[in-house]
């Protein structure tokens, strides 16, 4: 049972007349987004390099970016549009916290090790 897919991007911001036209702009945000990562990472503006909850502003950024590269990777290309809302909640919210849930694995393991080189003795024994 074949149907027409929403031919419209940002919750019908931008609507298209084809399939190849909605790819098109689909590409064109996506290389939009990876543009601003790039430039970000080479530039490295003085101004984000402060802390913010532990880690460098310019890092949660990068973060942010990916996550919503992702999530819109899975909404269009994936057709999670088109499901069910049920369906769609448990697949996003479910990537959605096992992303943050290894962010934060990966920030306090991390600052363990680098406590552990820098200072020379273990803090905690587990």
């Amino acid at each position: 049972m074949a149907h027409e897919h929403k031919l419209e991007i940002f919750r019908g911001l931008v609507k298209f007349k084809s399939n190849t036209q909605k790819i098109w702009g689909v590409l064109v945000f996506l290389t939009f987004v990876t543009i601003i990562e790039v430039v970000l990472g080479i530039i490295k503006p003085e101004v984000l390099m402060g802390q913010v909850l532990g880690m460098k502003a310019l890092n949660w950024i990068f973060i942010i970016l990916t996550i919503v590269k992702a999530y819109y990777i899975t909404w269009d290309f994936m057709h999670m549009r088109d499901e069910t809302r049920s369906l769609r909640r448990m697949v996003v919210w479910t990537a959605i916290f096992l992303i943050l849930y290894l962010i934060f694995i990966l920030l306090k393991e991390g600052g363990y090790v680098f406590d552990v080189y820098k200072d020379g003795f273990i803090k905690n024994d587990f």
